[in-house]
């Protein structure tokens, strides 16, 4: 094998004996509390009191969940969902030869699997309107285009713990470069494409991080959003050519060549195009 593939098979997380901490949770968690501290500086350039970053955290926090899951139920798997609605917001799945805790019979603890960043899209969005309106008086587009940038930061952690975990990789390269995901079962190298996300969007945050603090982009109200919005779901559109369907029968959705996820990522761009040229 050629040293240009690299076989990746990590442990799930860390054991601690009685419990499993998971590279995808600690990547969730340093997320939050990296974005948390350096949000904290925005609100102390802006002249905004600090509790109000706590109630922020929890608007975004709950809406990011909701919106994730409902996501991925409604536009990946409602095929399978409309059948089983209890399992939409519980950690459990049915299954004949499992019981719940070992007391009741035809159900097992999954965890809570299934998130879609277009439903984050739609989900935190919607939360920061009525965030904006009772906690801050101030413009919607305001706390969205602070917010934009550690949202960019949040996506490259995510992505690297759906690297950690093996999913959502790419398409077979074809060649010996790429990764091996042996802890998924696979034996030929393929595209790492979490990691090419991952790297995009910390680029961005870095670009948007400079502009928000060197620049006067954070008085044109919307701007830093609309950025946003434009770079990460065009980056989402072009490097899901990369990707594997994540959901059998559902690669293509619309049109032949483009799948459920690309569709979902064209009004999101233009609504950034919009918001970036768009006359006060």
């Amino acid at each position: 094998m050629s040293f240009l593939a690299i076989e990746w098979n990590p442990s799930i997380g860390i054991d601690l004996g009685f419990f499993v901490i998971r590279w995808y949770s600690l990547m969730f968690v340093a997320a939050f509390l990296l974005g948390l501290r350096l949000m904290k500086k925005i609100y102390i350039e802006d002249k905004i009191p600090a509790e109000k970053l706590d109630v922020l955290f929890m608007y975004v926090f709950i809406s990011m969940l909701v919106g994730m899951r409902l996501g991925d139920v409604l536009f990946y798997s409602w095929d399978y969902y409309q059948n089983h609605l209890l399992e939409i917001f519980l950690p459990i799945k049915e299954s004949a030869n499992d019981s719940l805790f070992g007391i009741i019979k035809g159900w097992k603890f999954t965890g809570f699997t299934g998130f879609a960043s277009h439903g984050a899209a739609i989900g935190i969005p919607l939360a920061l309107y009525f965030y904006a309106k009772k906690h801050l008086q101030k413009p919607w587009l305001f706390i969205l285009d602070r917010l934009a940038i550690m949202v960019a930061l949040a996506g490259f952690f995510i992505r690297f713990g759906n690297f950690f975990n093996s999913e959502i990789y790419g398409k077979e390269t074809g060649s010996n470069f790429g990764v091996i995901f042996k802890a998924a079962g696979e034996t030929v190298p393929r595209h790492p494409t979490q990691l090419y996300e991952a790297f995009s969007y910390l680029a961005l945050f870095f670009v948007m991080w400079h502009l928000y603090w060197k620049t006067d982009k954070k008085q044109q109200t919307g701007f830093l959003f609309g950025l946003f919005m434009v770079v990460l779901w065009s980056l989402r559109f072009f490097i899901e050519f990369l990707k594997e369907a994540q959901v059998d029968g559902r690669e293509d959705w619309v049109f032949n060549s483009l799948n459920t996820g690309q569709v979902l990522s064209i009004p999101l761009v233009l609504i950034g195009f919009w918001l970036m040229f768009r006359k006060k």
